[in-house]
């Protein structure tokens, strides 16, 4: 965990680095507020990881002395074939007609995203077909 959070930290500090220069040499709003909300998309969830990682026990991704084998998780607990994906990807689908053909679109729409996300919640739940 402390590894992905010092990978985020320095992307929120180069782009708040390159924020500033672009701003000196610019000083142009729109370029200046996307780059200080790039810093701002990399100190937040760095910061938070290195937060976690300093209250959590270290994983062996952090330890340079572990081994491969301390860092495989379990093996063979891979989800069988289900509709819901294709289900999730129609209603996405529509959503896009919805917005190139017009609003009556988009009560097909919602009806397919919700029913696959009602049936992969309750797939996953029970651990079969439903």
């Amino acid at each position: 965990m402390r590894i992905e959070a010092r990978l985020l930290i320095v992307i929120g500090v180069f782009f708040a680095i390159i924020g500033v220069i672009y701003w000196y040499t610019s000083y142009e709003d729109s370029g200046t507020v996307m780059l200080a909300a790039a810093a701002i998309l990399g100190l937040l969830p760095g910061g938070y990881y290195l937060w976690w990682s300093n209250r959590m026990r270290p994983r062996p991704s952090d330890d340079p002395e572990a081994s491969i084998g301390e860092g495989s998780g379990t093996i063979g607990t891979f989800p069988g074939s289900s509709i819901w994906p294709f289900v999730m990807g129609m209603g996405a689908f529509f959503v896009g007609l919805s917005f190139v053909f017009g609003i009556w679109f988009v009560p097909v729409a919602a009806g397919l995203l919700v029913s696959a996300a009602i049936g992969a919640t309750v797939e996953s739940r029970r651990g079969g077909m439903v």
